[in-house]
């Protein structure tokens, strides 16, 4: 590992990190007909959404509430580690160095959140990569798992038994 790229990672651990470590300042309870998702969880999502999912019928309520009903499902250390990931991405102070989302998602601009989404994809560092993916598949699984979405891709459903 070059030098350059030691002191990148560092960096981005450190912001990582001590976003990460607020957690524990942020609201766990979910929001109003919600069973997982806070209301800060929200603009974020509703800003990835029409992105992540373009060129698809998906409304961000119908995703919304599969992808709380996925969280719900997960182990307590897995839900942690997804709440910790969307605080990152909350925390104006980590948000805008990682993203380069500087304002509120409200206002973020379909560019930008695509700008973030290859930002991290392309990213040389580990841990974005990974946040990449992971935003990825949970919002492409609490869509693609909803009947309405799988007469556009040919899916004629589960058999019935």
């Amino acid at each position: 590992m070059l030098r350059r790229d030691l002191l990148r990672f560092s960096l981005g651990a450190s912001v990582l990190l001590s976003g990460a470590s607020l957690v524990g300042c942020t609201s766990q309870t979910p929001a109003a007909g919600y069973q997982v998702l806070r209301d800060h969880d929200l603009p974020l999502l509703q800003a990835l959404i029409p992105v992540v999912l373009a060129g698809t019928s998906a409304t961000a309520p119908l995703v919304l509430k599969s992808l709380d009903h996925k969280l719900a499902a997960l182990s307590p250390e897995m839900l942690k580690l997804t709440r910790q990931l969307f605080d990152v991405l909350d925390l104006p102070f980590t948000r805008g160095p990682l993203t380069g989302v500087w304002g509120a998602w409200e206002q973020a601009s379909g560019a930008q959140v695509t700008a973030f989404l290859q930002r991290w994809q392309n990213s040389s560092l580990n841990l974005l990569r990974m946040g990449h993916a992971s935003l990825l598949q949970l919002l492409l699984m609490a869509w693609y798992e909803r009947p309405q979405a799988w007469a556009a891709c040919g899916y004629p459903g589960p058999p019935k038994i």
